[in-house]
């Protein structure tokens, strides 16, 4: 079984400390969650109460994956405490380290990120960049995933990178089983903006949910700017700027990742030729999807679905958060 330990640091956000718990946990029996700290003593956080840690820094030797979720940003810095350093040190080479948020930062100064993209929470990038300048930084992004090492920005993005990991490990139906049972999105993609303007909608504006869950069910259709706006009674203009206010890009954009999402899904858990496939989910041609998937991931459809029949379903080919 894949063992995910979290480690716990002084400072830590509780919410934050007990996603992956919460996400890893709901993936029916394939991780062990455990939880430490640098010195097997209580952890104090940013609520009003400490939590007790029955691990001390031992348990980082055993794990698969490290996790480390956020903690007080005003102890973050340019230099790794020597207690944490000495637990960080027990972790096994090639083990996968992800952080949550102002984890990055220690991260960063364990030399763990130079020369490597990676990303934060927004407000603190400016601060990041001052003390890492040698780390490829992008505070614009919900999660990067660069094989081993994996950063994500803060508060809810620890889920969206958690619900990665487990999409790459074991695939998209798995994953959307783990979100349901969280009652969460089943999948954010990791270049989505980390901070999209939505203003707060006067009582007779319309939203684009609606018009969103009517796409995604009708994906094989071609369609256009104007038949999402039509759906929505709005002009395609209202329609593309309160697009881009909810979610944070394009319709164009957000509508060939969701088909990228549902080709994943049916390369994992159907036996359909790619063409097929391409037709199913709206893609005018195989060549289409080959051109799309290669994109958002790196793999050509094949690749993909050979990646998921393999008998020991290991990682996928490493898919970039951007």
């Amino acid at each position: 079984m894949h063992r995910v330990v979290v480690l716990a640091l002084d400072g830590a956000y509780p919410f934050e400390l007990g996603i992956p718990h919460r996400v890893f946990g709901a993936a029916e029996g394939r991780y062990e969650v455990v939880t430490c700290s640098v010195d097997g003593r209580p952890v104090r956080t940013q609520a009003d109460f400490s939590v007790t840690v029955e691990r001390g820094p031992e348990a980082l030797a055993t794990a698969d994956t490290v996790v480390i979720p956020p903690y007080d940003p005003d102890l973050a810095a340019a230099e790794v405490p020597e207690p944490v350093a000495g637990a960080l040190a027990r972790i096994r080479p090639g083990t996968r380290i992800v952080s949550i948020c102002t984890a990055a930062f220690l991260l960063a100064a364990a030399g763990l990120l130079d020369g490597r993209p990676a990303t934060t929470h927004w407000g603190l990038a400016p601060r990041f960049r001052r003390l890492f300048p040698g780390v490829a930084l992008d505070p614009d992004v919900l999660f990067i995933d660069d094989g081993d090492v994996l950063t994500s920005a803060g508060a809810a993005s620890g889920i969206d990178v958690c619900l990665h990991i487990v999409r790459s490990d074991h695939g998209s139906e798995v994953a959307n089983r783990v979100a349901r049972r969280c009652v969460v999105p089943p999948w954010r993609d990791g270049g989505q903006a980390q901070y999209i303007e939505q203003p707060v909608p006067g009582p007779a504006a319309a939203s684009t949910a609606p018009t969103r869950q009517w796409a995604v069910e009708h994906l094989k259709l071609p369609l256009a700017l104007a038949d999402l706006a039509a759906h929505a009674r709005m002009s395609p203009r209202t329609f593309a700027r309160r697009f881009n206010d909810e979610v944070g890009t394009s319709p164009g954009r957000w509508l060939t990742r969701q088909r990228v999402e549902r080709a994943r899904q049916l390369l994992e858990a159907s036996d359909l030729p790619v063409d097929r496939i391409a037709g199913e989910v709206g893609f005018a041609t195989a060549a289409s999807l080959r051109q799309h998937l290669h994109a958002a991931i790196g793999v050509s459809p094949m690749a993909y679905r050979r990646t998921f029949r393999a008998g020991d379903r290991t990682r996928a080919q490493p898919v970039p958060g951007r």
